[in-house]
């Protein structure tokens, strides 16, 4: 198949030359468990179609399904391999036992061997580290990365889900021994989860001109609206309650911060409808996309419908004016304070800071 952007606007993936689309498919929660077969095809060829030739993954998820799935789908259309960019993640594993999961060497050469088995390839274009891994040494996480990189395995590599200090001792360690640094961090970003994307990496933004590529960016369906009114049977907090984290969040919206947090989807709801002409995820994923330090925004789409409606998102993005913005803070309250400058004062606000 001939790939044609469509119109797709594409951004620098964090410190890389690598140019990635603005928006991207993913395959957690959805390719491998609830989405099997020709709809994953439809799926890939639809978002291919609208200019996303960039696709994430991971070895856990569905225990390695999603790989193959992806895998046999991208053969299966002809996609040509210098055409798409595809990622996958590293820690879990696809079984559980000492060395058959976490960021020790081994399970960083063996985990990378066995994703491009699955995905029918020779290279990934970006690897991560899933989660941070606290029994492991940094420097040896770090060399085994590059040793991935340094084989072809892998053009790239990042972090998802990492602290701050986590990332900066991970570019301390590369900078010292002159090791591939991690170029990109992947994280949770949403309306109702900032901290850590908007406060923690701020630093990291500056210093090493790191991005993100962001998840979760309707909140697993919370920023859709779906919810106001109560959890549909058809919903993903009430089909994935094997999920200890969805089952959590779904208990959740019937507590007093719960319904905080429907209230304020239900003022977005009504700026999207009535000020912007659009639904509030569009509003939900525009927003995300219009932070400069966003890479890419992962969509996660069960059908091809679900996935043609997130990308009416990037028609909202223009009328994201910085009177508008203001009008979604006075909403959400939750901006992350910066911090203090115990009295100092500001400096100009073009200047260098």
């Amino acid at each position: 198949m001939q790939y044609d952007t469509k119109g797709m606007p594409f951004r620098r993936l964090g410190s890389s030359g690598l140019r990635v689309p603005l928006f991207s498919l993913g395959g957690w929660l959805t390719i491998g468990t609830t989405v099997l077969g020709d709809p994953v095809k439809d799926l890939m060829k639809t978002a291919y179609e609208h200019g996303i030739n960039m696709f994430d993954n991971a070895e856990t998820y569905a225990d390695g399904k999603s790989e193959l799935e992806m895998g046999r789908v991208i053969k299966e259309l002809g996609f040509k391999r210098t055409d798409i960019i595809v990622t996958t993640k590293l820690f879990w594993g696809t079984e559980y036992g000492h060395n058959l999961g976490g960021l020790s060497r081994k399970h960083i050469v063996e985990g990378t061997r066995a994703s491009l088995e699955r995905l029918q390839m020779d290279y990934v274009d970006i690897i991560f580290a899933h989660r941070s891994d606290p029994t492991v040494p940094m420097e040896e996480v770090v060399r085994a990365f590059s040793y991935v990189v340094d084989r072809g395995w892998a053009f790239y590599w990042g972090t998802s889900e990492w602290a701050a200090d986590e990332i900066e001792e991970a570019h301390g360690i590369a900078q010292r021994l002159g090791l591939h640094a991690p170029v990109v961090e992947q994280c949770e970003h949403n309306m109702l989860h900032r901290e850590r994307p908007e406060k923690e990496y701020a630093g990291l933004y500056k210093k090493y001109g790191m991005g993100t590529t962001a998840f979760s960016c309707l909140a697993f369906g919370l920023l859709t609206g779906k919810y106001n009114d109560g959890i549909p049977p058809d919903s993903r907090l009430a089909k994935h309650q094997d999920f200890s984290f969805l089952k959590e969040l779904g208990d959740s919206l019937g507590t007093e911060g719960g319904q905080l947090k429907i209230g304020k989807i239900k003022e977005l709801t009504a700026l999207a409808e009535k000020e912007l002409g659009c639904k509030v995820g569009h509003l939900a994923l525009a927003w995300v996309a219009r932070n400069p330090n966003t890479s890419t925004v992962i969509i996660g789409a069960s059908n091809v419908e679900q996935l043609l409606d997130n990308l009416k998102a990037l028609e909202v993005i223009p009328k994201l004016t910085p009177e508008v913005l203001e009008k979604i803070e006075g909403i959400l309250g939750n901006k992350p304070v910066p911090k203090p400058t115990y009295g100092r004062p500001s400096l100009d606000a073009f200047g260098r800071t």
